[in-house]
């Protein structure tokens, strides 16, 4: 069970509360997320444009700009070279679309995950060359192609990269020495001689600054930067950006805007996804919108998901957005599968999980790895396929970074590259077991392996009311870098629980409190731990007979919980929901 630390971090929680007109409650959870004054507190809790950053801090934009309106005037064909994630399919069409208003002549190329792998290669250059392409520019890729980019030198292709990943580096005697690919323009903040101010934007940020920059150079009118915006927010989200600086305007401005947005695809796939006349939230966009445009370059093309930003009548935008969310749900049976295959073949003792599954689809290691680093705490790689080449995934913990972790084994790859959370690889079958051990074999923090949960504010359920849920939804969007709040109730009887959902697994407890207040809490995830927790704790039985009506049990837990408002029928009550116990 993850370990509970309170979050002492001080300031004048109630004067602060009382100047901004809030709870001091909500304070401290902003004070909890590193604000520091009032003042931050209030840029905060109402982010507008000026919380975005110049371009011009950008090393070499300049450079990418001129570059790119020498060859509009030459007339020269342009390619853009994007990615089949949200981030990718979203910095590609942002760059097509700002260059095409700029008078480009300019298409698009998004590799496909099995043919391709990931980003450019010299396969690419070679075609680009072949279809008298004059200047390539990459997004949410690129960074890492210093093979692929010399033989475009060679070929007399011009290149620009815009990335947002790691710089790859040598590491020689304790220092690193950085690797940029040999063109004339690369755009990452990322870089280590970058002075922007905010290095955690994503991809299509990265675009979005680009395509700004250029409709500065040659004054073109900047409303139609308004939809580029919506989706650079949008794959803000779907690359799980942290939600801080500028981030956190982009994300809100997105939210604001997806029943109505400027995009006729992101608003057909808002309708089919049944979220039309929704309250929008970073999880809207995380976990039902963002996966079904992710969904076509799993299982298909990505380029689906790009017809559906560029088709220009909602009847089209219906049909493709159904197309993307069936792809969806296939996935979603895929990865159950493959899910319980890789449970079978992890070993706990490890402390970097590695697991092959040679018949998943690689395009699912990454989720899977994702969801059993959820369960066990660990880094985790999932690698796949069946012949001699593998391709995999991996996601990690805070604590421990995966990406320089790999750098110091990166003689076993045959490619790689990613972030200090996440990152994708291929390597010889013959590596496999070399790679597992020393991957185990890298330092690692001890004490990063023991889950923690930051509780904010240990406060009674009394003490909650509908007003304080409407200021706690000022702290959103939630996610990494401004994750939800997290509260804690110690000593709360739990009297009675009926199971709820098709597959009774939920449930809702009725329940009293220290100070005698009564109410209702609901558990929507883990219910089956729960239960096999009471039965541990309080005996053999105890779960069944507290799942029985009419039980009056004295099961008696402390609880991490969350509030919010519950309307039905027209009525709005307080609702207490669980995350965790002990």
């Amino acid at each position: 069970m993850a370990k509970w630390v309170v979050s002492g971090k001080k300031c004048d929680f109630k004067g602060i509360g009382d100047h901004l007109g809030i709870d001091q409650v909500v304070v401290r959870v902003m004070r909890n997320r590193d604000l520091m004054d009032e003042e931050e507190m209030r840029r905060f809790l109402s982010p507008d444009r000026s919380c975005v950053h110049d371009y011009n801090y950008l090393k070499d934009i300049d450079k990418a700009v001129d570059i790119t309106l020498d060859k509009i005037d030459m007339n020269s064909k342009i390619r853009v070279v994007g990615d089949y994630d949200v981030d990718g399919i979203m910095s590609t069409y942002i760059l097509w679309k700002g260059l095409t208003i700029c008078g480009a002549d300019v298409d698009t190329v998004i590799p496909h995950r099995i043919k391709d792998g990931y980003g450019i290669n010299a396969s690419m250059i070679d075609d680009a060359a072949n279809d008298g392409v004059d200047l390539l520019v990459t997004c949410d890729n690129g960074i890492a192609a210093v093979d692929a980019f010399d033989h475009a030198l060679e070929l007399g292709l011009t290149c620009i990269v815009t990335d947002h990943h790691e710089i790859p580096y040598e590491e020689r005697d304790g220092e690193r020495r950085y690797i940029l690919p040999n063109v004339p323009a690369v755009v990452d903040p990322k870089r280590e001689d970058c002075i922007y101010p905010f290095k955690n934007i994503c991809g299509a940020v990265v675009a979005f600054k680009f395509i700004q920059a250029m409709f500065d150079a040659i004054g073109m009118e900047t409303e139609p930067l308004e939809e580029l915006m919506e989706l650079a927010g949008f794959a803000t989200v779907c690359d799980i950006m942290e939600l801080k600086d500028e981030n956190r305007y982009l994300v809100r401005n997105t939210l604001k805007c997806l029943d109505k947005s400027h995009n006729l695809g992101m608003r057909a796939l808002v309708k089919v996804c049944g979220l039309e006349g929704k309250t929008k939230t970073s999880q809207s966009i995380g976990f039902v919108l963002g996966p079904c445009i992710n969904a076509t370059g799993r299982l298909d093309t990505a380029d689906i998901s790009l017809d559906l930003l560029k088709c220009e009548t909602i009847e089209d935008g219906i049909r493709i957005a159904s197309k993307l969310k069936e792809l969806n749900e296939s996935r979603k049976y895929m990865t159950e599968d493959g899910l319980k295959s890789a449970e079978e073949l992890v070993d706990a003792k490890d402390r970097v999980i590695v697991v092959h599954l040679p018949q998943l689809h690689e395009s699912l290691a990454g989720i899977v790895a994702g969801r059993i680093k959820e369960k066990y705490y660990r880094p985790v790689f999932v690698v796949t396929g069946e012949g001699d080449a593998l391709k995999g995934s991996a996601r990690s913990i805070p604590g421990f970074h995966i990406y320089d972790a790999m750098c110091k084994v990166k003689d076993v790859f045959t490619k790689f590259g990613g972030h200090a959370m996440a990152a994708g690889f291929s390597l010889n079958r013959d590596r496999l077991e070399e790679f597992k051990r020393r991957i185990n074999e890298c330092e690692i923090d001890p004490d990063s392996l023991e889950e923690k949960i930051i509780i904010d504010v240990p406060m009674p359920l009394s003490y909650v009311s509908e007003k304080l849920i409407d200021q706690l939804s000022m702290l959103e969007p939630f996610g990494n870098g401004n994750e939800k709040p997290v509260f804690a109730c110690r000593n709360i009887r739990f009297l009675e629980g009926r199971y709820m959902g098709k597959n009774a697994n939920m449930a809702k407890f009725s329940v009293t409190c220290e100070d005698g207040f009564n109410t209702e809490l609901v558990m929507f995830r883990k219910l089956d731990l729960f239960l096999a927790h009471v039965d541990e704790k309080f005996g053999e039985g105890t779960s069944k007979r507290l799942m029985t009506p009419g039980a009056r049990e004295n099961v008696m837990c402390d609880i991490i919980y969350y509030p919010a408002v519950n309307e039905y029928m027209g009525k709005r009550s307080v609702q207490f929901i669980i995350n965790d116990y002990r």
